[in-house]
Protein backbone atom coordinates (compact mmCIF):
# COMPACT_ATOMS: atom_id res chain seq x y z
CA UNK A 1 0.00 0.00 0.00
CA UNK A 2 3.13 1.81 0.61
CA UNK A 3 4.44 1.70 -2.39
CA UNK A 4 1.28 2.58 -4.44
CA UNK A 5 0.64 5.62 -2.48
CA UNK A 6 4.28 6.36 -3.45
CA UNK A 7 3.92 5.69 -7.11
CA UNK A 8 1.10 7.97 -7.13
CA UNK A 9 2.42 10.82 -5.04
CA UNK A 10 5.45 10.54 -7.41
CA UNK A 11 3.50 9.98 -10.69
CA UNK A 12 1.19 13.26 -9.74
CA UNK A 13 4.86 15.14 -8.92
CA UNK A 14 5.70 14.54 -12.45
CA UNK A 15 2.75 15.82 -13.69
CA UNK A 16 2.71 18.80 -11.86
CA UNK A 17 6.28 19.24 -12.44
CA UNK A 18 5.33 19.11 -16.96
CA UNK A 19 2.45 21.64 -16.62
CA UNK A 20 4.62 24.02 -14.45
CA UNK A 21 7.30 23.88 -17.47
CA UNK A 22 5.20 24.14 -20.46
CA UNK A 23 4.66 27.44 -19.62
CA UNK A 24 7.86 28.83 -19.12
CA UNK A 25 8.87 26.78 -22.78
CA UNK A 26 6.11 28.95 -24.64
CA UNK A 27 7.37 31.71 -22.99
CA UNK A 28 10.57 30.99 -24.43
CA UNK A 29 9.70 30.21 -27.76
CA UNK A 30 7.05 33.12 -28.09
CA UNK A 31 10.10 35.27 -26.86
CA UNK A 32 12.42 33.42 -29.62
CA UNK A 33 10.19 34.09 -32.69
CA UNK A 34 9.29 37.77 -31.51
CA UNK A 35 13.00 38.42 -31.51
CA UNK A 36 13.80 36.70 -34.82
CA UNK A 37 11.10 38.44 -36.29
CA UNK A 38 11.92 41.92 -35.33
CA UNK A 39 15.81 42.69 -34.38
CA UNK A 40 17.46 38.94 -35.13
CA UNK A 41 15.41 38.65 -38.44
CA UNK A 42 16.65 41.77 -39.83
CA UNK A 43 20.14 41.81 -38.64
CA UNK A 44 20.61 38.39 -40.35
CA UNK A 45 19.17 39.02 -43.52
CA UNK A 46 21.48 42.17 -43.31
CA UNK A 47 24.30 40.44 -42.83
CA UNK A 48 23.86 37.46 -45.77
CA UNK A 49 23.39 40.57 -48.33
CA UNK A 50 26.56 41.82 -47.15
CA UNK A 51 28.37 38.79 -47.00
CA UNK A 52 26.50 38.23 -51.07
CA UNK A 53 27.84 42.08 -51.85
CA UNK A 54 31.38 41.65 -50.06
CA UNK A 55 32.32 37.98 -51.86
CA UNK A 56 31.33 39.44 -55.29
CA UNK A 57 33.33 42.33 -54.99
CA UNK A 58 36.21 40.31 -53.71
CA UNK A 59 35.72 37.88 -56.30
CA UNK A 60 36.52 39.73 -58.94
CA UNK A 61 39.76 40.67 -56.74
CA UNK A 62 40.64 36.98 -56.62
CA UNK A 63 40.16 36.48 -60.10
CA UNK A 64 42.94 38.88 -60.91
CA UNK A 65 45.03 37.78 -58.41
CA UNK A 66 45.21 40.88 -56.22
CA UNK A 67 46.53 40.43 -52.55
CA UNK A 68 42.75 41.74 -51.23
CA UNK A 69 40.58 38.62 -52.46
CA UNK A 70 37.69 37.24 -52.00
CA UNK A 71 37.96 36.47 -48.11
CA UNK A 72 39.33 39.86 -47.68
CA UNK A 73 36.81 41.79 -49.16
CA UNK A 74 33.94 39.43 -47.69
CA UNK A 75 35.06 39.90 -44.36
CA UNK A 76 35.58 43.54 -44.58
CA UNK A 77 32.04 44.12 -46.04
CA UNK A 78 30.91 41.83 -43.41
CA UNK A 79 32.33 43.14 -40.43
CA UNK A 80 31.09 47.22 -41.34
CA UNK A 81 27.56 45.84 -41.86
CA UNK A 82 27.92 44.41 -38.38
CA UNK A 83 29.42 47.39 -36.61
CA UNK A 84 27.25 49.43 -37.97
CA UNK A 85 24.15 47.36 -36.98
CA UNK A 86 25.32 47.26 -33.01
CA UNK A 87 26.41 50.64 -33.42
CA UNK A 88 22.82 51.33 -33.93
CA UNK A 89 21.39 48.59 -31.28
CA UNK A 90 23.71 48.78 -28.31
CA UNK A 91 22.79 52.99 -28.64
CA UNK A 92 18.78 51.95 -28.11
CA UNK A 93 19.09 49.44 -25.32
CA UNK A 94 22.44 52.19 -23.39
CA UNK A 95 20.39 54.96 -24.28
CA UNK A 96 23.72 56.06 -26.31
CA UNK A 97 24.92 57.60 -29.76
CA UNK A 98 23.81 55.75 -32.42
CA UNK A 99 26.55 56.73 -34.67
CA UNK A 100 29.49 56.27 -32.37
CA UNK A 101 31.20 52.66 -33.30
CA UNK A 102 30.06 53.05 -36.89
CA UNK A 103 31.77 56.30 -36.95
CA UNK A 104 35.38 53.88 -35.92
CA UNK A 105 34.83 52.08 -39.06
CA UNK A 106 36.37 55.02 -41.19
CA UNK A 107 39.44 55.54 -39.68
CA UNK A 108 39.97 51.38 -39.29
CA UNK A 109 39.63 50.97 -42.58
CA UNK A 110 42.30 53.74 -43.44
CA UNK A 111 44.16 51.30 -41.84
CA UNK A 112 43.75 48.54 -43.59
CA UNK A 113 43.96 50.05 -47.33
CA UNK A 114 47.30 52.01 -45.54
CA UNK A 115 49.38 48.46 -45.28
CA UNK A 116 47.76 47.53 -48.71
CA UNK A 117 49.92 50.24 -50.52
CA UNK A 118 53.90 49.65 -51.59
CA UNK A 119 56.17 51.44 -52.61
CA UNK A 120 57.94 49.56 -54.00
CA UNK A 121 60.88 51.64 -56.28
CA UNK A 122 61.74 55.15 -57.13
CA UNK A 123 58.33 56.63 -58.20
CA UNK A 124 56.12 53.02 -57.93
CA UNK A 125 53.13 52.96 -55.57
CA UNK A 126 51.07 49.86 -56.21
CA UNK A 127 48.46 48.92 -54.30
CA UNK A 128 46.08 52.29 -54.58
CA UNK A 129 43.41 50.53 -56.60
CA UNK A 130 42.83 48.32 -53.53
CA UNK A 131 43.21 49.96 -50.94
CA UNK A 132 40.92 52.31 -53.05
CA UNK A 133 38.69 48.79 -53.16
CA UNK A 134 38.72 48.43 -49.90
CA UNK A 135 37.47 51.78 -48.86
CA UNK A 136 34.34 51.33 -50.93
CA UNK A 137 33.61 47.87 -49.83
CA UNK A 138 33.43 48.76 -46.50
CA UNK A 139 30.90 51.52 -47.19
CA UNK A 140 28.87 48.82 -49.04
CA UNK A 141 28.74 47.17 -45.84
CA UNK A 142 27.52 50.20 -43.82
CA UNK A 143 24.45 50.98 -46.22
CA UNK A 144 23.30 47.61 -45.93
CA UNK A 145 24.15 47.24 -42.06
CA UNK A 146 22.16 50.68 -42.12
CA UNK A 147 19.31 49.31 -44.52
CA UNK A 148 19.75 50.74 -47.39
CA UNK A 149 19.58 47.62 -49.57
CA UNK A 150 18.98 49.39 -53.01
CA UNK A 151 21.71 51.31 -52.46
CA UNK A 152 24.37 48.80 -51.07
CA UNK A 153 23.12 46.73 -54.19
CA UNK A 154 23.45 49.89 -56.79
CA UNK A 155 27.21 50.49 -55.84
CA UNK A 156 28.10 46.83 -55.69
CA UNK A 157 27.17 47.16 -59.58
CA UNK A 158 29.04 50.08 -60.15
CA UNK A 159 31.78 49.03 -58.26
CA UNK A 160 32.29 45.67 -60.28
CA UNK A 161 31.25 47.69 -63.47
CA UNK A 162 33.79 50.28 -62.89
CA UNK A 163 36.85 47.31 -62.13
CA UNK A 164 35.68 45.60 -65.27
CA UNK A 165 35.35 48.26 -67.87
CA UNK A 166 37.54 50.94 -66.88
CA UNK A 167 41.04 48.43 -66.17
CA UNK A 168 40.22 47.37 -70.03
CA UNK A 169 40.12 50.65 -71.33
CA UNK A 170 43.37 51.93 -69.45
CA UNK A 171 45.33 48.79 -71.08
CA UNK A 172 43.75 49.31 -74.58
CA UNK A 173 44.23 52.87 -75.01
CA UNK A 174 46.80 53.00 -72.74
CA UNK A 175 45.67 55.43 -70.28
CA UNK A 176 47.56 54.35 -67.38
CA UNK A 177 51.45 53.20 -67.13
CA UNK A 178 52.59 49.39 -66.41
CA UNK A 179 55.51 47.44 -65.12
CA UNK A 180 56.46 45.09 -67.40
CA UNK A 181 59.47 42.44 -67.41
CA UNK A 182 61.99 41.42 -70.37
CA UNK A 183 64.71 39.12 -70.72
CA UNK A 184 67.05 39.23 -73.26
CA UNK A 185 70.17 36.65 -73.98
CA UNK A 186 73.77 37.72 -75.41
CA UNK A 187 77.51 37.16 -75.29
CA UNK A 188 78.62 39.82 -72.95
CA UNK A 189 77.15 41.46 -70.02
CA UNK A 190 78.40 45.05 -70.58
CA UNK A 191 77.35 45.19 -74.62
CA UNK A 192 74.00 43.78 -73.51
CA UNK A 193 73.29 46.05 -70.89
CA UNK A 194 74.32 49.23 -73.38
CA UNK A 195 71.84 47.57 -75.84
CA UNK A 196 69.07 47.92 -73.51
CA UNK A 197 69.78 51.32 -72.29
CA UNK A 198 69.87 51.89 -76.26
CA UNK A 199 66.72 50.94 -77.45
CA UNK A 200 64.91 52.13 -74.02
CA UNK A 201 66.56 55.68 -75.57
CA UNK A 202 63.59 55.87 -77.89
CA UNK A 203 61.03 56.44 -74.94
CA UNK A 204 63.39 57.62 -72.90
CA UNK A 205 63.52 55.10 -70.59
CA UNK A 206 65.32 53.26 -67.92
CA UNK A 207 65.63 49.88 -66.49
CA UNK A 208 64.32 49.07 -63.52
CA UNK A 209 65.87 45.70 -61.34
CA UNK A 210 68.58 44.94 -63.79
CA UNK A 211 69.75 41.25 -63.22
CA UNK A 212 72.27 39.42 -64.93
CA UNK A 213 73.23 35.21 -64.97
CA UNK A 214 76.02 33.77 -66.78
CA UNK A 215 75.93 30.58 -68.32
CA UNK A 216 78.60 28.18 -70.47
CA UNK A 217 76.58 29.16 -73.49
CA UNK A 218 75.53 32.91 -73.28
CA UNK A 219 74.63 35.70 -70.38
CA UNK A 220 70.94 36.68 -69.48
CA UNK A 221 70.16 39.68 -68.22
CA UNK A 222 66.30 40.67 -67.23
CA UNK A 223 64.92 44.15 -66.21
CA UNK A 224 61.58 45.95 -65.66
CA UNK A 225 60.36 48.82 -67.68
CA UNK A 226 57.45 50.99 -66.67
CA UNK A 227 55.68 52.82 -69.38
CA UNK A 228 52.34 52.82 -71.43
CA UNK A 229 51.15 50.19 -73.49
CA UNK A 230 52.56 51.72 -76.48
CA UNK A 231 55.95 52.51 -75.70
CA UNK A 232 55.91 48.70 -74.37
CA UNK A 233 55.06 47.65 -77.76
CA UNK A 234 57.88 50.03 -79.06
CA UNK A 235 60.81 48.48 -76.64
CA UNK A 236 59.73 44.97 -77.48
CA UNK A 237 60.46 45.53 -81.05
CA UNK A 238 63.87 47.43 -80.80
CA UNK A 239 64.66 44.52 -78.31
CA UNK A 240 64.00 42.00 -80.88
CA UNK A 241 65.06 43.65 -84.10
CA UNK A 242 68.52 44.85 -82.18
CA UNK A 243 71.67 42.19 -83.28
CA UNK A 244 73.35 42.45 -80.09
CA UNK A 245 70.77 39.94 -78.71
CA UNK A 246 70.41 36.26 -79.26
CA UNK A 247 66.97 36.19 -78.12
CA UNK A 248 64.66 38.95 -76.68
CA UNK A 249 61.54 37.69 -74.70
CA UNK A 250 59.01 39.45 -73.05
CA UNK A 251 57.88 38.12 -69.21
CA UNK A 252 54.75 40.23 -68.95
CA UNK A 253 53.33 42.32 -66.72
CA UNK A 254 54.49 43.30 -63.15
CA UNK A 255 52.73 44.29 -59.92
CA UNK A 256 49.70 45.51 -62.19
CA UNK A 257 46.68 47.14 -60.29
Amino acid sequence: MDDAGFGVNFSSGRIQQTYLLMPSMQHTYDLLQNEMTSIVGVSIARLVLATILGGLIGLERQLKHRPAGLRTNLFICLGAAMYTILSDALAVEHLGDHTRIAAQIIPGIGFIGAGSILHARQKLVTGLTTAATIFVVASVGMAVGGGLYLTSIFETGLILLCLFLLGQAEERFGLKAAVHGYEVAGRNADEITLEINRVLECIHGIADNLQVAATPQHVRVQFELEATRSQQDQVLRGLKQSSVFESATPLGPVDVE
